[in-house]
């Protein structure tokens, strides 16, 4: 007997012992129904085992055991049909005798009606069935005494095919059941139905609202809420037929109807009436103004509404819309205070004084202790600026301002939309914003990325009150005496960018902006183009600078830096040097693309003066030579123990490298080569502190050395193998380093595996000693001790001799050098896409069968010369595909292909998530092999980071 076999035995084993004494076998009997929906729903399962379990099930329906443990049958039932669509036929007739038999049962026929409606709408040939469920059978639900009954039928009376007229009927006559829950389900229902009813049906509409507004004083709450909510949709669907004066009556009785309900006693109705509040479509100005008044206005003191309705004549006082949103914006709930807000901006667009007595209130809740009401009064603001009515003033200015130094980032950034799209015309009120903006910059420097884009678009739209500002401010930004200009100070870039964007704003007063301003903008170039890339392309801006400051950049001999500081030379006049230069003007073409919001990378879209690009690629080399400088200036601190200050050090020689741009001639290889090299001199740095005396050793948790060397060996993989075009001196430069990292492994006594490590020193010195022998390169002290301690480990390396402290002491003599940068070199990269694919779009597979995977693919700077490989892989399930070069188009800068590659190995699962990267392989002696069958046969080298794919079964329903 298989496992199978066993289990569904013992499952009838416990039935039968069920029937016999249920008390003491109730445990055994549910876990044998666990047990079975294991099986029922593991798609390996035999088809005789699942008809054994269809067996004993269909026979246990027999024995009448209690309503709980039924359920568990007939859900079992229900997840074998769904399963097995083979079977679904015989079991909805198997239930459906069942049903027909016990229909008299205590709430037993809904739960078997669930079930057939389940089983029907998953397999559509049984749909026809449920045809004979009409309203005669919904009616003798609806008559049962059993409250379970009649509140499953209006959870589900949509799967039932009756009219539409007899659901109203229906929902109507439920209104009035003595029990909350059936209300309440009613008006719910009934919300289903406002869309789909005929225009013709007024009468009926009209009954539907008259009996939701009978429930607005119901005792439960629930059915109060569901009210509400009948009141503003069938509301609409009320005042759709009548004509424009009829149409303001019927949405003022709707507006005082919903007002009577802001002061209710329970919270989830108070925001549903301040939901359904925003929903209306025109309100008389009177009773708008009203609801921000707790006084009774003289315009409607004593006035009624009069309507009809469930054919009477109603009546209601304007009055009771008295302060509405008044109580809502003070109440003690901040979900009631949100809802009242954001209606509040949605009726603001009815009446100019409404939208501006209602900004006062507004203002009032930017003092709110709830991040969620102070960030929803801003979006209030905000869609008040988009209608045109916000009406901003001085006296509003402070607490608005105030919210640009709150603590939350959300309410920042909410604050900095309104003040996007506001136009000014009072220049107290504009410097008093850019002022705040700077403030917020100093508190919160995280926020440059999105004060620099809303400075420039200020300063676009008010380019007299930036010009009149800027000459306040003119001495902040002006270098030194010295000639210093510091290009670490946000606030000297932020006005930067308020100035140059004046020429854009097309004022008159626009011409008066010194053209040294631009020249100035020169150094912060990178850090203004990152902000400023959802709008333009860095060469974009280094064209319009150029234009607009009549310059070019000064020589390279010429440059200077101390510290942080970039020191420019400065010519009579106190900018920079000028120089005419021939070109087209870019002003048009950078006036377009920040029109278009364009960020093309195409070459042919921009002008950019050549002269400029080749005097900037000298710029970048001059300022990279000075990082490697000041890197190599480390090593006696590293070695001393002060990490921190190394940290610190290297971090700012990061922020210098990030403001460094670049034009598209090559330079970006420059600065990726440098960047991975400083992250690869960190991660030495924290390695080192574990190799320092003991009374300098800081206790680290296990593991942490091992993972920082793998990283500084993945980092040094990375130099050597993904960039091609290395000097003789770069490449001795990164072998050193990776022999240093053999030597920290090799100087640990609990170190595993030491052979793997010392036959990758011996070849990584082999490399070295080819290197040496091209040249006259001479190895250092390092390289030439470690080359006599190999020697007297003989040369097959099998660590007979293995001492670690020999190792260590080889410490003594390395020192880092200075990077020597002699050229140019390719940086080897990759791009991978999976076009329209994410956790909402999967892929769809069969368990077992190929999937093709369409991957979109671009190379850089990959010749043909080179093996690529796609590495697919699904937990610890790797699959390989080789790339032919051949089919890639474009040339060895560029390569593009879209393919569709197969991965084979799809598991029986609903779904899973694929890892796929692309690699190069490196076959240079060095490298140890990968065991395995097809796929590379020497380490890979990834050339982009991990793309995830989702894939969902289409196999399993």
């Amino acid at each position: 007997m298989n496992m199978e076999e066993h289990v569904w035995g013992k499952y009838e084993q416990y039935i039968a012992l069920h029937t016999a004494q249920p008390a003491n076998t109730r445990r055994h009997y549910v876990q044998a129904l666990a047990s079975a929906r294991a099986l029922i729903l593991n798609p390996s399962t035999s088809d005789h085992t699942i008809s054994c379990i269809l067996e004993t099930l269909v026979r246990s329906l027999q024995y009448e055991p209690d309503p709980l443990l039924l359920h568990h049958v007939l859900k079992l039932l229900s997840d074998i049909a769904l399963h097995h669509r083979h079977l679904s036929f015989s079991i909805f007739n198997t239930i459906r005798a069942h049903e027909a038999g016990h229909k008299d049962s205590n709430g037993l026929a809904v739960e078997v009606l669930s079930v057939l409606f389940t089983i029907a709408e998953h397999d559509h040939s049984l749909a026809t069935a449920m045809y004979d469920l009409d309203e005669n059978f919904v009616l003798s639900l609806f008559l049962s005494p059993v409250t379970t009954r009649r509140s499953w039928l209006l959870t589900n009376i949509s799967r039932f095919h009756i009219k539409q007229s007899f659901l109203i009927t229906l929902f109507l006559a439920f209104m009035k059941d003595p029990y909350p829950f059936v209300r309440s389900s009613a008006l719910v229902g009934l919300l289903g139905l406002s869309k789909s009813v005929d225009g013709k049906e007024y009468a009926v509409v009209k009954e539907c609202y008259g009996c939701a507004m009978e429930l607005l004083h119901d005792i439960d709450e629930r059915v109060r809420s569901a009210a509400v909510r009948v009141i503003s949709d069938w509301g609409q669907v009320l005042v759709a037929p009548n004509d424009e004066a009829n149409k303001r009556d019927w949405y003022d009785v709707i507006f005082v109807q919903l007002c009577s309900m802001v002061r209710d006693m329970s919270v989830e109705v108070r925001i549903e009436a301040f939901v359904a509040l925003g929903k209306l479509e025109l309100v008389s100005e009177e009773l708008l103004l009203q609801s921000l008044s707790k006084k009774t206005l003289a315009v409607i003191k004593e006035k009624k509404i009069f309507f009809q309705c469930h054919e009477k004549e109603l009546e209601l006082s304007k009055s009771s819309a008295a302060g509405a949103f008044v109580h809502g914006l003070e109440d003690e709930f901040y979900e009631v205070r949100r809802s009242a807000c954001n209606s509040l901006g949605m009726l603001s667009i009815f009446s100019l004084q409404f939208a501006s007595d209602a900004l006062d209130l507004l203002v009032d809740l930017l003092n709110d202790d709830s991040t969620v009401v102070r960030l929803q009064a801003l979006e209030t603001m905000y869609h008040m600026a988009k209608c045109g009515c916000l009406r901003v003033q001085e006296t509003h200015m402070h607490m608005l301002l105030g919210t640009l130094v709150d603590t939350s980032s959300l309410i920042r950034s909410a604050a900095r939309k309104i003040f996007r799209i506001m136009k000014l015309s009072v220049r107290a009120m504009f410097a008093s914003i850019i002022s705040g903006l700077l403030s917020n910059l100093r508190t919160y420097p995280q926020d440059e990325a999105d004060i620099f884009p809303l400075l420039f678009d200020i300063g676009r739209n008010h380019g007299n009150f930036v010009v009149s500002f800027i000459k306040e401010v003119i001495q902040e930004m002006e270098p030194s005496c010295e000639g210093e200009l510091r290009f670490d100070s946000a606030n000297v870039a932020a006005l930067l960018v308020l100035a140059i964007s004046v020429p854009l704003s097309h004022e008159h007063s626009a011409c008066n902006i010194p053209l040294r301003i631009f020249s100035y903008g020169l150094p912060f170039l990178g850090r203004i183009s990152r902000s400023l890339s959802d709008s333009t392309n860095r060469d974009a801006i280094l064209a319009y600078l150029f234009h607009c400051s009549g310059s070019i950049l000064p020589l390279v001999t010429e440059l200077n830096f101390r510290g942080n500081e970039l020191v420019l030379p400065v010519a009579e006049g106190g900018g920079p040097s000028h120089s005419d230069h021939e070109g087209a003007n870019p002003l048009e073409v950078f006036l377009q693309q920040i029109s278009n919001c364009g960020n093309s990378s195409d070459a042919q879209s921009m002008y950019v003066p050549s002269h400029a690009s080749t005097e900037f690629e000298e710029w970048v080399t001059v300022s990279v030579k000075r990082i490697f400088k000041v890197v190599a200036e480390t090593w006696p601190y590293i070695q001393s123990g002060c990490t921190t200050e190394v940290l610190r050090t290297l971090r700012n020689c990061k922020e210098e490298l990030a403001t460094i741009t670049t034009n598209s001639l090559g330079s970006f290889d420059v600065l990726a080569f440098t960047s991975q090299y400083l992250q690869v001199i960190q991660l030495l740095a924290k390695i080192w502190e574990h190799f320092l005396p003991k009374k300098m050793f800081q206790f680290y948790g296990v593991g942490r050395l091992d993972l920082l060397l793998e990283k500084l060996e993945s980092g040094l993989s990375g130099l050597r193998h993904k960039f091609s075009g290395l000097s003789i001196e770069e490449e001795f430069h990164v072998l050193e380093l990776i022999l240093l990292t053999c030597v920290l492994r090799l100087c640990k006594v609990e170190i595993c595996c030491h052979l793997i490590t010392l036959n990758r020193l011996y070849t990584t010195m082999s490399s070295i000693e080819l290197l040496c022998g091209k040249g006259t390169l001479e190895p250092s002290n390092f390289v030439k001790e470690l080359q006599k301690l190999l020697l007297q480990l003989g040369p097959l390396g099998d660590g007979a001799s293995y001492d670690p402290l020999s190792f260590k002491r080889l410490l003594e003599f390395f020192s880092l050098k200075q990077v020597v940068y002699n050229g140019r070199f390719k940086h080897m990269k990759a791009e991978l896409d999976i076009p329209s694919n994410d956790s909402e779009n999967p892929l769809h597979f069969v368990s077992g069968l190929p999937v093709g995977i369409p991957f979109q693919i671009s190379l850089y700077n990959i010749s043909l010369e080179d093996k690529l490989w796609i590495m697919m892989a699904v937990e610890n399930s790797i699959q390989y595909a080789f790339l032919d070069l051949e089919q890639f188009g474009g040339c060895d800068e560029v390569r593009t292909v879209t393919l569709s590659v197969p991965f084979y190995r799809t598991p029986n699962v609903v779904s899973f998530s694929l890892r796929a990267t692309v690699g190069r392989e490196y076959t240079s002696h060095d490298v140890h092999l990968v065991k395995g069958g097809v796929g590379p046969k020497h380490e890979l080298a990834f050339l982009c980071e991990e793309k995830v794919i989702y894939l969902v079964n289409t196999s399993i329903d």
